[in-house]
């Protein structure tokens, strides 16, 4: 960050820190915080993108920054993490890495743990100004199942979650979002899988052509939000990257009162 752009964070930082804000408020527009700050709207972004990135701001809706809600429950104090000894491989190749990692629980006698290592994984929601998600209906073989499931998949390297994210979506729907934010980080199987994903919500699209990822194909819907917890019901949601999604825009709408139509 440059001088100006160095001062403008450090402003809006003890705004937030100093109570000027309290939890839930939205902040005021980019033009008013450009007018107000004397700061471009590109350098604003990135002071803003930081406090998300940071915790001190959560966005919601385009462009819409928010203070976040308090949190009544407290951190447990004295607890410590397990002793990990050593490790050793059993499989690795390109797609997954199985270990057996020497660990030790406080208090008790070390033993050998399996670890499994997936790759990195960005899912995206779309939303479209129709109370709509952009989705795919698509056979997994693992469970011999048909279902609705989110654009997404793994994140190359070299390259970052937000690009895989939207590559992801052009590349199997041949929507491309116009905006994009990262809204939650996660471990879908704590306990012995390593498959970190991240979820991102998308507001409008435009249709840029065919998917080109055939492998990946299905038929491609917009799908009523109000249809999303009857689909769960039925057990037709696929994938934890799907649910976490869909769960956070439904949780959110339904904390700022708003409701899908049908």
């Amino acid at each position: 960050m440059g001088p100006k752009t160095s001062r403008v964070y450090e402003t809006l930082r003890e705004r937030l820190t100093g109570g000027e804000y309290s939890a839930g408020d939205k902040l005021p527009s980019e033009r008013a915080l450009v007018e107000e700050l004397g700061i471009g709207r590109t350098a604003l972004r990135q002071v803003l993108a930081r406090l998300v990135a940071e915790g001190a701001l959560e966005v919601r809706g385009r462009s819409s920054y928010r203070v976040p809600g308090k949190v009544s429950v407290r951190r447990p104090e004295g607890m410590q993490p397990w002793r990990i000894h050593g490790e050793r491989d059993l499989y690795d190749n390109r797609w997954v890495k199985l270990q057996l990692w020497d660990v030790e629980p406080p208090g008790m006698e070390s033993f050998e743990h399996h670890v499994v290592t997936l790759h990195h994984v960005a899912v995206t929601a779309v939303l479209d100004d129709q109370e709509r998600v952009l989705m795919m209906w698509r056979y997994r073989f693992v469970p011999q199942q048909f279902g609705w499931e989110l654009p997404g998949g793994i994140v190359d390297v070299d390259e970052g979650p937000a690009d895989a994210a939207l590559r992801e979506v052009v590349e199997e729907t041949g929507w491309r979002p116009k905006t994009l934010e990262h809204v939650v980080s996660y471990q879908p199987m704590v306990g012995m899988v390593d498959a970190p994903h991240e979820v991102f919500i998308g507001h409008g699209a435009e249709r840029v052509g065919e998917p080109t990822d055939q492998e990946e194909a299905g038929h491609i819907e917009w799908v009523p939000l109000a249809d999303i917890p009857g689909l769960m019901a039925r057990g037709e949601l696929m994938g934890s990257g799907t649910l976490v999604a869909l769960l956070y825009i439904l949780a959110n709408r339904r904390a700022h009162g708003i409701t899908a139509a049908r």
